[in-house]
């Protein structure tokens, strides 16, 4: 028979208490160096985990930010910076409104280039007044963080990781010109690894591989031109030469925001984890919108987004999307900021917010609008949404081709589609049940998996904190230069020895017919004689 006994309310609640205080002692303490915009969404909740299992979480940030706020989850240190909200607000405007403007290609591709500088700019000043702030630093020497927690695409945090002598993991989808790739030391072969911006699959034939192969060389010159001033700047910081590959290859672990559903398989190092849809727990809808949801009836819904940063659409294209979503009979949630079209129809609501995951978990959603982000496309994927897709820029035209490649949505050029081709790529999602099948197949393969990526996240995180990193993860081939790697030495030695031997061969039989021929001449010549 089982003994109970009875506990005092005092007590338990003293008992309540030193178990929370326990459990924060045993906590870690992590520094987060996180990139802006949409990476910021993922990473937040991520925190939050961390900070509800008693870790201290310490996010270090400019005190000019598009999405970074303050929040009861860590504490935020800020630091000054040369622009200000207006400025940096200003400059993501123009960068994504440049989406939308006509022009040639090569017109298209100086402005973008451009507005591409200048956000890259911008980005280098935020980092070099971090790392020239003499009050932040000595707070971070001083504060003994076990972990860093960072998106490697601008490598701000991999240098001060290696100032603090602390392990790092990276958080990133990817990262330009294939430099995870390099950093990992994973193979990717172009025979069937398609790289950004190809608009390939990992079935190629010919002429799509050389395709791969050109756009590899070149990215040589890009990973040159978007590295190399912080390669100067670590470089002084760190008071000794250092690349930024080299920062890089430090890393403990590597959290990748993608999965093989999506994306097409290709080799991964034990240190790298997948972790495609971290961002797909949903809660229950607001009221405001669950209204508008019911009220929609037997046609359901349409939810239309393109992004966060997208607040305006030139007046032209917004009242082609508009004549468009008023041929379909669902109601459609349009998260748009700009000025209402003039013939906006009855049956699209305009929104400035819309909770999109928690839409697209909801029953009557029938189809997703989306620019292709990495974040909604996991969305589109964990709730069985098909989509209709219009690419802006970036990794979104090769998440466009993923998702039509696996027959779960279609594609749009958001330049050249008219109002007839947006209304027939929604009304075919819609009705031609092959889209809800196919995305439903991906769904369904998507959530069959041991463990949720958030809560695989956080184990590696932790994992690390605990450890003080993940050594034993970490390839040899680091320690190889590129030579040792391709065993490019001894392919030459080895092909010396061969030579080698063949030289001596070919002089041994050289010498035995020789003296064949020099015995085969004097018996000759005795035989003369003696006739």
């Amino acid at each position: 028979m089982a003994l109970v006994f009875p506990f005092h309310p005092r007590v338990t609640v003293t008992l309540l208490v030193l178990l929370s205080v326990l459990s924060l002692a045993a906590g870690g303490k992590l520094l987060v160096v996180s990139v802006d915009g949409s990476p910021w969404f993922s990473t937040q909740e991520l925190l939050g985990i961390l900070r509800r299992k008693g870790h201290e979480i310490v996010v270090v940030a400019p005190e000019v930010t598009l999405h970074l706020k303050p929040s009861e989850n860590f504490a935020l240190k800020t630091y000054p910076v040369p622009f200000t909200q207006d400025e940096m607000d200003g400059n993501a405007r123009a960068f994504f409104k440049d989406a939308f403007e006509e022009g040639s290609f090569l017109e298209r591709f100086f402005r973008l280039q451009e507005k591409l500088k200048i956000l890259t700019e911008s980005a280098f000043i935020t980092c070099e007044q971090l790392l020239n702030n003499k009050e932040i630093i000595r707070y971070l020497e001083e504060s003994k963080f076990d972990a860093l927690f960072t998106d490697p695409v601008f490598p701000c945090g991999a240098i001060l990781a290696e100032h603090l002598s602390i392990p790092s993991v990276y958080f990133a989808r990817g990262m330009p010109c294939g430099l995870d790739s390099e950093a990992t030391q994973c193979p990717s072969p172009p025979s069937y690894i398609p790289r950004p911006f190809t608009g390939n699959a990992d079935r190629m034939n010919f002429l799509q591989r050389a395709k791969n192969i050109l756009v590899d060389a070149s990215n040589l010159f890009l990973c040159n031109f978007f590295f190399q001033p912080y390669e100067k700047l670590a470089s002084e910081f760190l008071q000794r030469d250092v690349t930024v590959l080299e920062l890089l290859r430090k890393a403990s672990v590597w959290l990748l925001r993608y999965e093989f559903v999506l994306d097409y398989p290709r080799p991964m190092m034990p240190n790298m984890i997948a972790l495609g849809g971290i961002n797909c727990a949903h809660k229950q809808l607001p009221q405001e919108f669950e209204a508008i949801v019911n009220a929609s009836g037997e046609h359901g819904i349409v939810v239309f987004s393109l992004g966060s940063m997208v607040s305006e659409i030139p007046m032209k294209k917004a009242m082609e999307i508009a004549d468009a979503l008023g041929s379909v009979p669902q109601t459609v949630l349009w998260r748009y900021t700009g000025e209402v079209p003039p013939n906006l129809p009855k049956n699209v609501k305009l929104v400035k917010w819309l909770p999109q995951n928690d839409l697209l978990a909801h029953p009557k959603t029938r189809a997703f609008i989306t620019h292709g982000g990495s974040h909604g496309v996991y969305e589109g994927i964990c709730n069985a949404v098909p989509m209709v897709i219009m690419p802006l820029f970036g990794d979104q035209m090769d998440n466009a081709k993923r998702v039509e490649s696996r027959g779960a949505g279609l594609t749009l050029n958001i330049l050249e589609m008219t109002s007839k081709d947006i209304s027939d790529a929604l009304k075919a999602v819609i009705n031609d049940k092959k889209y809800k099948e196919n995305i439903q197949r991906l769904s369904d393969l998507h959530l069959d998996r041991p463990i949720h990526p958030l809560d695989l996240a956080v184990h590696w995180v932790e994992f690390v904190m605990r450890h003080k990193g993940a050594p034993h993860l970490r390839p040899a081939a680091h320690d190889l230069n590129w030579i040792q790697y391709h065993s490019l030495d001894v392919i030459a030695f080895l092909l010396a020895v061969v030579l080698l031997f063949l030289f001596i061969s070919l002089k041994c039989c050289m010498f035995c017919c020789r003296r064949c021929c020099s015995k085969k001449g004097r018996k000759s010549k005795s035989k003369s004689k003696t006739h």
